[in-house]
């Protein structure tokens, strides 16, 4: 899922997205242990979807995206 994507989505959204997306890290790094991942490359696609996210909620947080840059009179 692209960043805008993500961006778009509620504050709960964005948890729950989080959650299925930290669970199905855990479930590859599982298949990967055993030999069954048909495509390692899904593992670091997993994980650089999770540091999206929490990228994402930190900008939320700390209000640096979204704001209106201050007008100069």
């Amino acid at each position: 899922m692209k960043a805008e994507d993500l961006r778009q989505m509620s504050d709960e959204q964005l948890d729950l997205t989080l959650k299925e997306t930290v669970k199905n890290v855990f479930h590859l790094r599982f298949q990967s242990a055993t030999d069954r991942l048909e495509t390692p490359s899904e593992v670091q696609k997993a994980k650089r979807e999770v540091a999206r996210i929490k990228t994402i909620m930190v900008e939320r947080q700390k209000g640096i995206r979204g704001q209106q840059p201050s007008q100069v009179s």
